[in-house]
């Protein structure tokens, strides 16, 4: 029997809407996209899909990253909120829980002490956590 993960009786979290996760931290450098992010975010933009490419992105090993020729996505705006939000990537709707979050000690040194949303804001179950994360990987390993 495996034993019961270390969030197992859930985890507190709301977005603040901080935008810190939008900037360049630590192991946190790149923001992927599957088609189905660039034809949302290309849509909301008014662009075809091939030019959203060509402005906002770049290739890197088999996937497709927004570009971050800044400390923070090009979408951040000013005010500290994401431009995009209604179509955010999967990867930002689903921060903070990435199956790669999940470990404790990837949460306790890179995620906790740097997310002002955790701890906060209606407790998530451990089945929520667990959905968000599969729904997360599937949603990349589809492409």
């Amino acid at each position: 029997m495996r034993p019961k993960p270390w969030y197992e009786t859930g985890l507190r979290f709301a977005c603040t809407r901080s935008g810190r996760c939008c900037r360049n931290h630590g192991a946190y450098t790149r923001v992927y996209l599957a088609r189905r992010d660039v034809a949302a975010i290309a849509a909301h933009l008014g662009l075809e899909p091939a030019a959203f490419l060509e402005r906002y992105c770049r290739r890197e090993d088999g996937w497709t990253i927004l570009r971050m020729d800044r400390p923070a996505c090009l979408f951040l705006a000013p005010g500290g909120e994401c431009s995009i939000y209604p179509v955010r990537p999967k990867q930002c709707a689903t921060w903070p829980f990435w199956s790669e979050n999940l470990d404790p000690r990837v949460w306790n040194a890179s995620v906790a002490p740097f997310c002002p949303g955790v701890g906060r804001g209606r407790l998530h179950s451990r089945a929520e956590i667990e959905r968000i994360a599969r729904e997360t990987d599937a949603w990349y390993e589809a492409d």
